[in-house]
């Protein structure tokens, strides 16, 4: 625990030093603090104390960002040719793929704990329901949990960050919107497939308020495939050279 602690700790500071962390913390608030807030389906416009404006815009935001935050995470390492320094070094591929797991999480985590004050305010505004504030957090951390492990997947599979931003989105596309689509326009036992597979109706029970262990096992099984492919990936590269 204390090496993948130790990646962890250095992947956040790598953020930090390389101005990804700002730029997220700036992008992220400003277009949730605006659709929040100002514009469309607003606090004001619906004319209740709810946090649900800025959870569906963080639903859309995160899906967006996390790709961006992820590509360069082992694909960079893969070009520069530092992957195989760090495979050298007493280390399992788990760890080094956890390690850099937690870092994203964490960083979203980060992010998140600055939207609070919207918490705050809102709260003055009426009778604001907590329970489902924090299952609402709860579902976009998992939710950013799990395109954090899809998007470090499509890391290890190429070089370029273009390639692993472009697929972790492809990937990440069918749990957000197409899943979805063919759960509405399907019947039977298909219409249950992809029921279980769609992340927005597991999100969306989430954000009401709803505690359901098949929601929770969903996303948690969502995350362990995806890591357990990453580090697949990094495991082969290892072989091979």
């Amino acid at each position: 625990m204390k090496t993948i602690w130790i990646i962890a700790r250095k992947e956040l500071q790598s953020f930090f030093d390389s101005l990804i962390a700002y730029i997220l913390l700036v992008l992220f608030l400003g277009f949730c603090g605006f659709f929040t807030w100002i514009y469309g389906s607003d606090v004001f416009f619906i004319g209740q104390a709810t946090m649900r404006p800025f959870f569906s815009i963080a639903y859309w935001t995160l899906f967006i960002f996390i790709p961006a935050l992820t590509m360069r995470m082992i694909a960079e390492e893969k070009k520069t040719g530092t992957i195989e320094l760090l495979l050298t070094k007493p280390i399992t591929d788990r760890q080094l793929v956890v390690g850099k797991f937690l870092a994203a999480l964490l960083l979203i985590a980060i992010t998140l704990l600055f939207t609070l004050p919207y918490v705050i305010s809102i709260s003055f505004l009426g009778n604001l329901d907590n329970g489902e504030v924090v299952m609402g957090y709860l579902g976009l951390l998992l939710m950013s949990a799990a395109y954090i492990a899809i998007g470090l997947y499509a890391s290890s599979i190429t070089n370029n960050q273009i390639v692993a931003f472009l697929s972790a989105l492809f990937i990440s596309l069918f749990f957000h919107v197409i899943f979805d689509v063919l759960d509405s326009g399907l019947s039977g036992w298909l219409a249950q497939i992809f029921n279980i597979l769609n992340l927005s109706a597991h999100f969306e029970s989430l954000q009401r308020g709803v505690f359901d262990t098949k929601d929770i096992v969903f996303f948690l099984s969502l995350i362990v495939l995806g890591l357990f492919l990453t580090e697949t990936n990094i495991a082969k590269r290892k072989i091979s050279g």
